[in-house]
């Protein structure tokens, strides 16, 4: 059976800086257009939301004069009904449950807990273990463990975890370690990369799929080798997006639910614009429990 192929971009990348970076929300958006479509769908983009810009980017359909081309993308007479997929990170959760896989707990809680019990510093600590969990960066083991030390006197459950995370000291080291040897696959945080996992499983649904993407400095022969082994990925082929109208699309989805997403997150939604989005969001993406404002949660 032949592959099927999908165009792809993301909003909002920045490596394995999950926290402290300039985005919180990262956003990766396939679209299954073939290249006639998409560039259909760029021509009359372009119409109504005009830009000199000679490639056009979703921060131009993003301005707030463009609303009504936003919502004619997304709504039922646009050009994306049925073929257009987005997979959505919350950055900050994504980096609670990592820490919170150390000590075996649920993340969302951690991720509620967190902000509570500790006020600023909480946000300190995911930063410290950001670092220790990606390679290259320059953080000391002891400062991010005395961190801990002094929040596992917290009272209560928040403490109790805390606590339980100090004694995670070993597996730190051990990992500082792996990220020295192999810094390109031990233990990847960033979210591209299991959102392509994703985006091959939705539209598969376990059959091959080939994916063209925007060019991305993190999308190695190693890493592409995981992700094959992960799911039925026939062929990653990087392109340069004015090359490709699909992933010109991509991006322009990819941007839109980014900035619709950051906006619910902190507290500033646009009602119309996210009930336009819903029905292209994955189910599965890295959002907290109960707070799935998108999927009617």
């Amino acid at each position: 059976m032949a592959s099927m192929e999908i165009g792809c971009d993301e909003s909002g990348a920045e490596g394995e800086k999950l926290i402290g970076g300039v985005t919180d929300v990262f956003a990766h958006a396939g679209v299954a257009l073939t290249l006639d479509e998409a560039e259909a769908c760029m021509d009359e983009v372009r119409r109504r939301a005009p830009s000199p810009i000679t490639e056009y980017k979703a921060f131009v359909i993003r301005r707030a004069k463009h609303r009504l081309a936003r919502q004619w993308l997304l709504g039922p007479t646009g050009p994306l009904q049925g073929r257009a997929h987005v997979h959505l990170t919350d950055k900050t959760l994504h980096m609670t449950r990592r820490v919170a896989d150390l000590i075996g707990e649920d993340g969302d809680r951690l991720y509620r807990l967190g902000p509570a019990a500790f006020g600023t510093r909480w946000r300190d600590l995911l930063e410290g273990f950001n670092d220790l969990m990606r390679p290259y960066a320059d953080r000391s083991i002891d400062d991010v463990f005395a961190l801990v030390d002094d929040l596992a006197q917290a009272p209560g459950e928040a403490g109790d975890l805390l606590r339980r995370l100090a004694k995670t000291r070993p597996q730190i080291e051990d990992l500082r370690v792996r990220l020295a040897r192999d810094p390109g696959t031990a233990a990847p945080l960033d979210p591209l990369l299991p959102a392509i996992v994703r985006a091959v499983e939705y539209w598969g649904r376990g059959h091959p799929v080939t994916v063209v993407h925007d060019r991305q400095t993190s999308l190695t022969e190693e890493r592409v080798d995981l992700l094959k082994r992960a799911c039925p990925l026939e062929e990653l082929r990087l392109v340069e997006s004015h090359l490709d109208a699909r992933i010109q699309v991509a991006d322009l989805l990819a941007g839109i639910a980014r900035g619709i997403a950051a906006d619910e997150l902190h507290g500033r939604g646009d009602r119309l614009l996210a009930g336009l989005l819903a029905p292209y969001v994955d189910e599965h993406s890295v959002w907290a429990d109960g707070s799935m404002w998108i999927l009617g949660g």
